[in-house]
């Protein structure tokens, strides 16, 4: 796993030092020599750290374990590589910005321009076996990714917090800063986005949220490529 190396580094370091954190890594690179595919690729695990640094966080969105299918995960939760075609959650986050924003649909689903503007779009479980959801569960990764979102929770400015579907909002008893915003609602996958998820606006009370604490909103149109 690549060290990360911008200001997240300060804060997480001390995490490194844990045995559970000494486990976790033994397991992982254990998953990645043993011949089986593991996403995303080992390069990729911690990009929504070196994507967003801490010092830019404006939003956080919370995912759970990786996409488990070829060549979709590469670190940041919901966003797929340009050319793969784009997941049904994806599409489904895509609608509600296009009747929340009035953001046209792009033709593919690499979400980075969210990360470079400051969301830091985090799954609670950082890889995954192909083909195998939640197949690297209670490993460590929960406890590592627990720490960033306290990490983040302490910060002295206002942040939102957008958390969709049960295992993201399990993080709500984390976030006791008066300064955040927290946006809950349903997952927006097919099974569940039909209750509630469609309608909720996260989007648009998130800007609105950031300009009334004289902050830039973020650009949510992906663009066409």
């Amino acid at each position: 796993m690549p060290p990360i190396t911008n200001d997240w580094d300060e804060y997480l370091r001390v995490e490194y030092s844990k045995p559970y954190y000494a486990k976790l890594y033994q397991t992982v690179q254990k998953e990645y020599a043993s011949g089986r595919k593991i996403f995303p690729n080992q390069d990729d695990i911690f990009n929504a750290f070196h994507f967003t640094p801490l010092s830019k966080v404006k939003v956080v969105i919370i995912g759970q374990d990786p996409y488990h299918n070829d060549g979709q995960a590469h670190g940041l939760c919901f966003s797929v590589k340009q050319g793969i075609e784009i997941p049904p959650s994806l599409v489904n986050i895509y609608k509600e910005l296009e009747s929340d924003l009035g953001c046209y649909i792009p033709n593919n689903g690499y979400l980075k321009k969210w990360a470079d503007q400051g969301v830091l779009m985090l799954n609670t479980v950082l890889t995954v076996r192909a083909h195998q959801p939640n197949s690297h569960r209670g490993i460590g990764w929960e406890e590592f990714t627990d720490a960033a979102i306290s990490v983040v929770n302490k910060i002295d400015r206002p942040i939102v917090f957008i958390l969709w579907g049960k295992p993201a909002q399990s993080k709500k008893r984390m976030l006791n800063n008066p300064k955040h915003l927290i946006i809950e609602g349903p997952h927006p996958s097919p099974l569940s986005a039909y209750r509630g998820f469609f309608g909720s606006k996260p989007f648009s009370r998130t800007n609105n949220f950031l300009v009334e604490n004289h902050l830039e909103p973020i650009d949510w149109q992906i663009e066409n490529v």
